[in-house]
């Protein structure tokens, strides 16, 4: 007989009743290539896939889905999946046939975290509360266990196994070494391919963006204990379109969509409310929240090891390492600006496929040179370094992706959105958007944004992606950015001089080395040297070297030559 899960506190089971009302939410799955520009083959079982319903496909623009779509589809996804710790030595079949027991399964894909993990997709998510109604709790001689069920699971063989095949389809999650990347950016034609190779080198894959909503639902499932209606959301590089393999999981616990918020007064002149505890603020609620939050993942989640609960930060979290996907996690709690925010850069990278190569190539370059840190401290953040990518092709002639004001001036009703006093609105609807004609290359723009930016004002002006324009800077500060919806906010507030003025010399720096790419040229039956953007990439040796005594002695005379050279292709054009 199977054995129930009734005679046992489980978050799961009370999740599971409360989800069994709900109404399907987007599945678009045809078309996730679409979205993430780059489908990585995953191992997968044949399921009849139901067809999209009327309010799917509206989320759906020109092959692009909008960023809410593109998140209710992961959500739906991440419920319908488990994640399973298997044996070193695994044969795929035999696990497949053996999980399909409990119904048809979508997806399967391997990872190695601490040992070899596979993510299971399920058709339905009934086949997930089969799967966890079948398992048992582990017998151990030596330790208490708490019987807490949850997503996470291990494999186990109950015979003694032989001669079976260890799983070769490991899907990586980290990106390849910074030397091998550049060896492959080598061996490309053009900078214009080396962008676009690093892009695809970097950016998350299908499985590992798969993976992170996943943790977020089973975090979830813990949060429901207390709060059966809430929700667990990424955010950030996770959900933006610019996220790296092996970035940081952001994610916030989401209480607005519990139901009896704003209902309408019934006309019988009686209604009934909830009975609720009282705080002081907001920011108390949100620290009493994470605090018991917290200690849950601590004392009871699965695979969730090195909490700490920072509730005294500016804006409170819980931070901790979860072992089996690998990610490094910090929940925080109704941050809604946040999330609009990753919105915001998501509709830009939809926009013109130039912005995410530009955000990824920026970024890589920055790390590489120390620009940024994992490491809090004085450096440029990589969301400080997306809105300056942001802000300088704004300014482009012609503009290659609008400003903020003008998307708030395309926006319907339905856009309309302010958090906590501040205006978040902006169109969501792609069609509503008509961007001017622009054919520059990427090795153009990039060279122009270092030299935008090696000659920049930073000590008078401000940088600001509402209006897209340089703005006289309203505080004492070495960079100033704005923040696009909190304006009052600088995000770059953290950075200090010196950073400052080591980010201007290298952009002039990467400015020289791109004009020097087209002298180069590799030699046969040797290593290739390092060009374009791989010369860019190579770590950085301190300052006051060979290298940069040369580029600021050339710099000037490479620009006059390049003057030159384009006022008699005007003329030959004009005899």
């Amino acid at each position: 007989m199977r054995r129930t899960s009734t005679k046992m506190a489980s978050s799961i089971a009370a999740h599971r009743v409360h989800m069994s009302g709900r109404s399907k939410l987007v599945q678009c799955l045809q078309k996730v290539d679409r979205v993430f520009h780059r489908r990585v083959g995953t191992t997968a079982v044949a399921a009849h896939a139901d067809p999209p319903t009327k309010d799917e496909a509206a989320g759906e623009k020109d092959g692009r889905l909008s960023f809410y779509a593109v998140q209710a589809q992961r959500q739906k996804e991440a419920e319908r999946s488990v994640l399973i710790n298997c044996p070193q030595m695994t044969n795929k079949k035999k696990i497949l046939k053996f999980l399909s027991l409990h119904g048809d399964i979508k997806k399967y894909f391997t990872y190695e975290s601490y040992g070899i993990h596979a993510v299971v997709e399920f058709a339905s998510q009934d086949s997930v509360y089969s799967l966890l109604d079948a398992a048992s709790i582990p017998s151990n001689n030596h330790e208490s266990l708490v019987p807490y069920k949850s997503r996470l699971m291990t494999l186990r063989y109950l015979t003694e196994v032989t001669s079976q095949q260890s799983s070769k389809e490991t899907h990586s999650q980290t990106t390849i070494p910074i030397n091998d990347l550049i060896m492959r950016l080598c061996q490309e034609e053009s900078i214009d391919q080396q962008i676009v190779s690093l892009t695809e080198a970097y950016q998350l894959t299908e499985e590992n963006s798969r993976l992170r909503f996943l943790v977020c639902s089973m975090l979830k499932d813990i949060a429901a204990a207390y709060f059966p209606e809430c929700s667990i959301k990424p955010f950030g590089s996770s959900v933006n379109g610019f996220g790296k393999l092996g970035c940081d999981l952001d994610m916030f616990l989401d209480l607005d969509g519990i139901s009896g918020r704003n209902l309408k007064m019934p006309p019988s002149g009686m209604a009934l409310e909830y009975q609720m505890k009282r705080a002081s603020s907001e920011r108390s609620v949100t620290q009493s929240l994470l605090s018991v939050i917290g200690e849950c993942v601590d004392q009871f989640g699965p695979g969730c090891v090195g909490v700490q609960k920072i509730l005294n930060a500016r804006c409170p979290l819980v931070r901790f390492s979860h072992q089996p996907s690998g990610f490094q996690c910090d929940l925080t709690a109704n941050n809604r600006v946040a999330m609009k925010s990753s919105e915001l850069l998501y509709l830009y990278g939809q926009l013109d496929p130039r912005v995410r190569h530009l955000v990824f190539t920026v970024r890589c370059w920055a790390r590489a040179k120390g620009v940024t840190s994992s490491i809090p401290g004085a450096w440029i953040t990589n969301f400080s370094l997306t809105v300056m990518v942001v802000f300088f092709l704004q300014g482009r002639s012609p503009s290659i992706i609008p400003t903020l004001d003008h998307l708030r001036n395309l926006a319907g009703p339905a856009d309309k959105s302010v958090i906590e006093g501040n205006d978040c609105t902006f169109v969501s609807d792609f069609d509503r958007i008509q961007l001017q004609s622009n054919t520059e290359t990427l090795e153009k723009l990039l060279c122009e944004f270092f030299e935008f930016y090696g000659s920049f004002e930073f000590i008078k002006k401000s940088i600001n992606i509402r209006k897209g324009k340089e703005q006289n800077k309203p505080e004492a500060c070495a960079l100033h950015i704005q923040n696009p919806f909190e304006t009052a906010l600088n995000v770059s507030k953290n950075v200090n001089h010196t950073q400052l003025e080591r980010f201007v010399d290298l952009c002039k720096e990467g400015a020289w080395l791109l004009q020097q790419s087209d002298i180069i040229e590799p030699k046969r039956g040797r290593t290739p040297q390092p060009w374009g953007l791989a010369s860019l990439l190579l770590p950085a040796k301190g300052t006051g070297g060979k290298s940069q005594k040369k580029w600021r002695k050339e710099l000037p005379n490479v620009r006059i030559k390049s003057l030159l050279e384009s006022l008699k292709k005007k003329n030959s054009r004009t005899a």
